[in-house]
């Protein structure tokens, strides 16, 4: 592909967010979801959720991969964040009660914390970190998400930070979750849960299943831009190479 992401700048829009309030990011992880299952349970949301999505295919592991330099940091800071127990289940089944999980969590986080760039957050160009003050960029938004997940009991290491090329060839960061129907996509730039398969992107690389190491994606080309994204992109740009 030609192209090394090492930082995923500038991956903060959402169209759909509301601002957080300060006390909204204090909220425990049971507290957090709880809102995001109560505002999923309408008669709308509901007949969404019954329909669980068609399986697909999984992305292929092509080797190694260097991992972005600002996960380095956070694995310093938050060393829990980082790895992967091979303990665990690699992939999760996908059953009715897994599926409204995750679309309650992403749904409600994706609402909650606004999104803003690590630039005018924190005056860096690329951080990863948990967004504890109610705002954050792509990867933070993600982490917080699998942090929430994990209290529900999923298991870690089948939710892997991905870095992927948008549809404006910029960085971007999402959370894959690897099932038996294939490997989902959650964004913070749609409320729905896709197939990597109907996301748009390019995707570059993630965190692997087998310890620390990142696993290269090959640059797997999404073949569909999908019509069920909520939203349409705004340009955003990223330092890459």
């Amino acid at each position: 592909m030609g192209q090394t992401l090492e930082r995923t700048t500038a991956c903060a829009r959402n169209p759909n967010a509301r601002r957080a309030t300060a006390g909204i990011a204090k909220l425990g992880g049971a507290a957090l979801l709880a809102l995001g299952l109560m505002s999923a349970a309408s008669p709308v949301d509901a007949q969404t959720l019954a329909a669980l999505p068609s399986p697909t295919k999984t992305l292929a592991n092509r080797g190694r991969a260097e991992p972005i330099r600002a996960w380095v940091d956070l694995c310093r800071d938050l060393p829990a964040e980082c790895g992967a127990d091979v303990g665990e289940q690699a992939v999760i089944e996908l059953t009715r009660d897994v599926w409204e999980q995750l679309n309650g969590v992403n749904r409600d986080v994706n609402e909650r914390i606004r999104a803003i760039t690590d630039r005018d957050h924190w005056g860096v160009e690329d951080r990863w970190d948990m967004p504890d003050d109610g705002a954050g960029d792509c990867e933070d938004i993600q982490l917080l998400k699998r942090k929430l997940l994990i209290e529900l009991g999923l298991p870690r290491r089948a939710m892997r930070m991905t870095v992927v090329i948008d549809e404006e060839g910029s960085g971007h960061a999402v959370m894959m979750v690897r099932t038996d129907r294939g490997d989902l996509i959650l964004d913070n730039r749609r409320s729905s849960i896709l197939p990597w398969t109907q996301t748009g992107y390019v995707y570059v690389k993630a965190e692997g299943q087998d310890g620390m190491a990142w696993m290269s994606l090959g640059g797997a080309t999404s073949p569909v831009a999908t019509a069920n994204s909520d939203e349409q992109p705004a340009p955003a740009r990223v330092a890459a190479r």
